[in-house]
């Protein structure tokens, strides 16, 4: 029973300087503005999902530039070349 909950994964990337930064991924069909972050007293951005099991790739989008996530170790490449973090809910 246990195995169907939904995980609350929370997303985070230090970008002080940073005016906008959107968490996009296969979880939100690589939206990119469907899950802005909000940033915090000391420079980091925050996104709290709430996921099903699964496997995810995804990357932030700061200020219109995709980047990975400098926290996550697991990196995939995509069908277009382009590096991609994935992450295991």
């Amino acid at each position: 029973m246990a195995d169907n909950k939904k995980k609350r994964v929370t997303f985070k990337v230090f970008a002080p300087e940073a005016q906008q930064v959107v968490l996009a991924g296969s979880f939100n069909k690589w939206s990119q503005d469907s899950d802005a972050m909000k940033k915090d007293e000391t420079g980091t951005w925050k996104k709290i999902k709430i996921l099903p099991k699964g496997t995810y790739e995804y990357k932030f989008i700061v200020d219109g530039t995709w980047t990975c996530d400098p926290n996550c170790p697991d990196i995939v490449c995509d069908d277009q070349g382009s590096e991609n973090n994935m992450i295991v809910v």
